[in-house]
């Protein structure tokens, strides 16, 4: 989809189903599709230009997509969903505290959100970062978390994607 098909979509109901390489859509959920897209391959440029990026807020899209794709993930790999989404509380990029599924107190993620998109995304290893995961539920999702569609893509092995030194 290119930016002129988005402006389209962008005048569409929010809640319209579009077509995608995956699942269909909501039109909301495609555009913030693209962000985290956009967002994640940038971050692999980041990566290897041996920069840090800036994150700013607006990376919560990304944290919802990731969220949302709990069930995705384990539908994708043939594994039953788990029951309940884990509890997840996370410190934006200016530091407000953003929480979901605060119901759930065996299984939780706490943490940075922007390490927290880089997990859901697969430009990091959950174990090359500083997330807390406890539970069995938590700690198999984040060991195969994918936000995006296509077929079930492991992540990351351990230390070999980080920002490189130049």
């Amino acid at each position: 989809m290119n930016f002129l098909e988005l402006l389209k979509h962008s005048q569409k109901p929010i809640q319209k189903r579009v077509k995608w390489a995956g699942p269909d859509m909501s039109v909301r959920s495609s555009i913030s599709a693209r962000h985290m897209e956009t967002w994640s391959h940038g971050q692999e440029i980041f990566d290897q230009l041996g920069i840090e990026r800036i994150n700013t807020d607006r990376i919560k899209n990304i944290v919802i997509i990731g969220i949302n794709t709990f069930g995705w993930t384990f539908i994708n790999r043939s594994i039953e969903v788990p029951k309940k989404v884990p509890m997840i509380i996370l410190n934006s990029p200016s530091n407000k505290k953003w929480e979901w599924n605060t119901d759930n107190n065996e299984d939780s993620i706490t943490g940075d959100a922007t390490e927290f998109c880089q997990v859901v995304t697969q430009v990091r290893n959950i174990k090359d970062t500083n997330l807390k995961v406890e539970g069995k539920v938590a700690e198999k999702w984040m060991s195969i978390a994918q936000c995006f569609a296509g077929p079930p893509e492991d992540p990351p092995i351990k230390g070999s994607r980080y920002i490189k030194e130049i």
